[in-house]
């Protein structure tokens, strides 16, 4: 999207990040997952506007703050928002089509999630991490999802873990697209479904919490990389359903290895 171009209202507008900060080869998968930041939206939240009464007004702020959110999710996967880069809330506001407000509390969402750090009257710096807290990461992952995959595999039925197949089919096809982001998406949704069968939603929040942290700032890998990844989901629900919980113990170990 052009810096300042403005739809009518109610039409759809793209937010992205600013042009000059998206390196090559991730700008088409950045425009696969662009999100739409309704028109009539923009501007809300202005100096002198009287906020309008009701649940409707809500709704509409956290549409626009959760879209904003999914927006620079997306960028940081894909390298977008670079690691050690400082981001201010009104020049990404400008450039999305709406106020600071929204940018600022997606930003703010992500700093809860560990993903960018508060700058004081600058904006945002993305979080700079390193070989060791990405291992780190993996290791508790493995602490906190081993034990509990491995218990799910002795009282699990083999027909429970066929009904997760499409959502990790779904990721092969997602790593078959090379989009990170994609891929990173499909990827939780598969560990999520995993950990949903514990019946434990702290456990799961945890774990989610964990695994977003794991993937940003983004590990280059292929294509083939990320269809091996997505292989090793095949062969991790083969080894669940058959209850084999020494192919499931390596597996899921490998798998983190490889965030």
């Amino acid at each position: 999207m052009k810096q300042g171009a403005q739809g009518s209202p109610g039409t759809p507008v793209a937010a992205r990040v600013p042009a000059q900060q998206r390196p090559a080869g991730g700008a088409e998968c950045g425009r696969e997952r662009d999100a739409a930041v309704p028109g009539a939206a923009r501007g809300e939240h202005t100096h002198g506007e009287r906020p309008v009464p009701g649940p409707r007004a809500a709704v509409r702020r956290s549409s626009v703050r959760g879209q904003i959110l999914d927006a620079l999710r997306t960028a940081l996967v894909t390298g977008e928002l670079k690691p050690g880069e400082v981001y201010s809330a009104p020049v990404l506001g400008e450039r999305f089509g709406v106020s600071a407000t929204p940018v600022r509390e997606a930003m703010q969402q992500l700093a809860q999630e560990g993903a960018v750090e508060v700058v004081p009257n600058r904006g945002f710096r993305v979080v700079e991490r390193g070989a060791r807290e990405l291992a780190e990461l993996a290791e508790v992952r493995a602490l906190i999802e081993v034990p509990v995959l491995l218990r799910l595999a002795r009282t699990v039925p083999a027909e429970r873990w066929a009904e997760l197949r499409p959502l990790a089919e779904e990721a092969v096809r997602a790593a078959a697209s090379g989009c990170p982001a994609t891929y990173a998406e499909s990827d939780r949704a598969f560990h999520r479904a995993l950990l949903a069968l514990a019946g434990n939603e702290q456990l799961v929040r945890i774990a989610e919490d964990l695994h977003r942290r794991s993937q940003w700032p983004p590990v280059r890998r292929g294509r083939a990389e990320l269809l091996a990844d997505a292989a090793e989901h095949m062969a991790l629900l083969d080894a669940l359903a058959a209850g084999d919980v020494d192919v499931v113990r390596g597996l899921v170990r490998e798998h983190f290895a490889g965030v």
